[in-house]
């Protein structure tokens, strides 16, 4: 056994350093956490000063097990996690977990995994800093407290299952409030006029410096250009020029990634985590713009050897941010010599993006030549401008240009003719063009990033987790929305003649946006009701500056949880009491067919509409239920008309007969189906339930039906309900709706039928049921309806595919199952 032991997070940066050190070091993995708040309960003892209450993993057990035994046979132990707080963190619990001697052990350190960083690390150990363990700490109590008491308020105002998070509900406003905006922009209409200038055999093209609000006004303009006479008013030649952005922080990474390479945050750092494990980048959580002296001298010597000394230009940026974590470096590779680190294309690509992007600061700036041009015209005081650049030197544009997510830029720019104040130009072409403003773009994961990072919210390790968290909590998706087709007015000078023509774009189409929920703008309502200070973008940065306080140790980490938890849990407590429950209803008006009201609201299955209220259901008697339909993935509570929510009501549609079933289109918990008997046939993604045709319907119910049949691998004529089929982990048997194991010591092509009837009375039935009977076929699992509570009538919620008698089949079921089990032990 060797005398060192070196405990990493991951199994990927063991090997890499492994290789680095020699025989007398042995290097394991911890696997990331190794111990959290415990499960069971709130996990902090409040009034004991918020003592967290820990707990190893129970995945991390037989770990925790196997460093104990080779930490007992070291002489020192390395701990060699990340540096930032939550590595720091890791090495404390490692510390605690594997109970360790202070006095035998080193907390070391590095940014980048090569061997110079790896034995300089060695040679300058450190102790673990209980400052930034107390900050992650803080960071982690705050959430758990957060979470703990802010959910089960969520659960009896608003739905079940709901959670909360304090840095996540922020996000999830920024998301809804951007929508809000979209939704309430008012779009305006304006006629932008550019025209075609050509002088000595050359063109240029420039716009005029007035919007006009009507046709008519830029009609009137262009009838007033027919005969007039254009010449150069003034002409400016300007020097510029253009410097290279800073290397990559976390963030701007997140955000360039995701413009050039179309990479998700989360994609982005899971590809950046293996290019540093594996060596080839430094360490990729880091809010710091700067590089080290080896790193500006390596830089050179590339830039220098590829481009030649005009070509560099060494310099040192500095991190803007006050708060920015700890001494890191940016995000830079750990050879700039490297081009090619890996064969996987994805990896490759970052890579490529983040040695060019801190290669090109290193570089010189592009110089620039900016040549404004200004038409004037003897029938108009109003002049054309025309704008071009040039480029006198490219320095580091020609290595990397900087992305931008700015959306609706038509500035007009191009090369310039040389011409001289007087001379006389003739137009080839003006258009007046009807243009329209646009609302503000919504957000995509990298501009959040963004806007977070402005605000002062979350760090580095907290942008992809945040934006993943919401994303799986079901209150914002990111999805692709098709646009709308409009009309607008093109109005063409040309030859001395006008031609007014009408032409159509799309509009509003969005890729790849992040859109709010209905229950994510339901949550966010009552929450920013409710919750002001939580939800406050200002106190949520002051609590991130509190957290680089306690990092600092000019902070007490309970004394800054005390003072949030006090008003905090009064709040809670107040909310509790005192607040209404919430469903987002909006009544949108009377069904005309029963005369009943339709209101839209957040149900239990998510957002739908509703025909009848519980009173009006009550007047009607015995036997009147309301009706319920699913809003459509393009709906919104917000803004659906009382037209659309009517349509919603189309389904169940009976489009038809095959083989003497009728054939259904509807909606069902897990998205619209064709219902052929008891066959299910979910539709694709281009079917619309509302529109689907006969033959599409049963061009389905052909493919299920074969889908289904594949997987028969018996039945039997004695009992039509017991089938043996192959899944996706080898053959089981479909026994009544259950499904059941096969032993190992049966097969599936040869299991009789008495056999799966003893295999059935000896298993426990769950209760779950998923095949559908005699058709042969998988159905969509229906949930119960929500139950009645006693006294008073409620209206109930069901699902469309919900089957009346789908409980009278389930007993009768469980009674053949028991008959079946005393027959088996008699």
């Amino acid at each position: 056994m060797s005398k060192n032991l070196v405990i990493v997070e991951s199994p990927a940066k063991a090997k890499t350093i492994e290789g680095y050190l020699g025989k007398d070091f042995t290097v394991k993995s911890s696997y990331g956490h190794v111990r959290d708040l415990v499960k069971s309960g709130m996990g902090i003892n409040v009034k004991k000063n918020f003592e967290p209450v820990y707990e190893i993993s129970p995945d991390k057990q037989h770990v925790i097990n196997d460093l104990k035994k080779l930490s007992k046979k070291a002489d020192i132990v390395w701990l060699a996690t990340d540096e930032d707080r939550e590595g720091e963190a890791i090495s404390w619990h490692l510390l605690e977990a594997l109970e360790l001697d202070e006095k035998n052990t080193r907390r070391i350190v590095f940014h980048e995994i090569t061997k110079k960083a790896i034995l300089n690390a060695i040679d300058n150990p450190r102790k673990i800093d209980r400052n930034l363990v107390d900050a992650q700490q803080a960071r982690r109590v705050l959430d758990r407290l957060v979470g703990f008491e802010l959910s089960p308020v969520l659960w009896k105002k608003v739905r079940p299952s709901l959670s909360a998070g304090r840095v996540q509900s922020v996000a999830v406003r920024l998301i809804v409030d951007r929508e809000r905006e979209v939704t309430s922009f008012g779009i305006t209409t304006y006629y932008r006029v550019t025209a075609v200038f050509s002088v000595n055999g050359k063109t240029f093209k420039t716009e005029l410096s007035k919007k006009f609000t009507t046709r008519e006004e830029a009609e009137k303009f262009l009838n007033d250009c027919i005969g007039a006479n254009f010449s150069v008013r003034n002409l400016e030649v300007k020097p510029g020029k253009r410097s290279p952005a800073a290397p990559f922080t976390t963030s701007t990474l997140q955000q360039e990634a995701s413009r050039k390479l179309g990479y998700s945050v989360a994609q982005t750092m899971v590809i950046a985590q293996k290019l540093y494990e594996s060596g080839k980048i430094t360490y990729m959580r880091t809010d710091s713009v700067n590089l080290s002296q080896d790193a500006l001298a390596n830089a050179r010597q590339v830039v220098l050897s590829n481009y030649g000394e005009r070509y560099s230009e060494t310099r040192q940026y500095k991190t803007k941010q006050a708060s920015a974590q700890e001494a890191h470096e940016a995000i830079r590779p750990t050879d700039f010599n490297t081009e090619v680190v890996d064969e996987d294309t994805r990896n490759q690509r970052l890579y490529d993006l983040i040695r060019k992007r801190a290669l090109a600061s290193q570089m010189s700036e592009a110089i620039l030549e900016k040549t404004v041009i200004t038409v004037a015209s003897d029938k108009s005081a109003l002049n054309f401008i025309g704008t071009g650049e040039v480029i006198k030197f490219d320095g580091f544009l020609r290595l990397y240009m900087e992305g931008t997510d700015e959306e609706g830029d038509e500035t007009q720019e191009g090369l310039m003719p040389e011409v001289t104040i007087g001379e006389k130009l003739a137009l080839v072409e003006s258009v007046a063009m009807q243009r329209f403003t646009y609302p503000p773009a919504r957000y995509t994961e990298a501009s959040l990033v963004k806007k977070l990072e402005e605000l002062g919210i979350g760090r580095p390790s907290t942008y992809a987790p945040t934006i993943s968290t919401v994303q799986k909590r079901g209150y914002v998706v990111k999805e692709e929305r098709m646009g709308r087709e409009r009309e607008y007015d093109v109005i063409t000078l040309r030859d001395n003649q006008i031609k007014a023509e009408k032409k159509t774009e799309t509009t509003g189409a969005d890729k790849n946006k992040l859109f709010p929920t209905d229950i994510g703008m339901l949550v966010n309502d009552f929450l920013v009701a409710n919750f002001k200070e939580i939800l406050d973008f200002n106190f949520t940065a002051f609590v991130e500056k509190e957290f680089d306080d306690i990092a600092n140790g000019d902070l007490k980490w309970q004394k800054m949880l005390a003072e949030f938890y006090v008003p905090f849990h009064k709040t809670v407590e107040h909310t509790t009491e005192n607040s209404e429950r919430v469903s987002g209803e909006r009544i949108l008006g009377k069904d005309p067919a029963s005369g009943l009201t339709l209101l839209v609201r957040v149900g239990r299955f998510g957002p739908m509409a509703q025909i009848g209220t519980t009173d009006e259901i009550e007047k009607l008697g015995e036997g009147a239920k309301a009706r319920y339909a699913k809003l459509r993935n393009n709906q919104r509570i917000e803004n659906i008309t009382l037209e659309e929510a009517i349509d919603l009501f189309k389904l169940p549609r009976n489009i038809g007969q095959y083989e003497g079933d009728d054939v259904v289109v509807s909606i069902g918990r897990f998205g619209p189906y064709v219902r052929f008997g008891s066959l299910f046939a979910s539709l694709k993604k281009e079917d619309d339930p509302y529109t689907i045709t006969y033959d599409r319907a049963v061009e389905l119910i052909i493919d299920k039906k074969r889908a289904n049949a594949e997987r028969l691998i018996q039945s039997f004529e004695e009992d039509k309900e017991v089938q043996v089929l192959k899944g996706r982990w080898g053959p089981f048997i479909n026994f009544h709706g259950r499904n059941l194991r096969i032993p190992k010591d049966k097969d599936g092509t040869t299991i009789t039928l008495a056999e799966i009837n003893e295999i059935a009375a000896n298993t426990p039935d769950t209760g779950k049921k998923s095949w559908g009977g005699k058709k042969g076929g998988f159905k969509q699992k229906a949930a119960a309806p929500v139950k009645k509570s006693a006294g008073k009538k409620k209206v109930t919620e069901e699902e469309p595919p919900l089957k009346k008698a789908a409980s009278a089949k389930k007993t009768a079921v469980k009674k053949k199952a028991v008959k079946t089990k005393k027959a088996v032990k008699k």
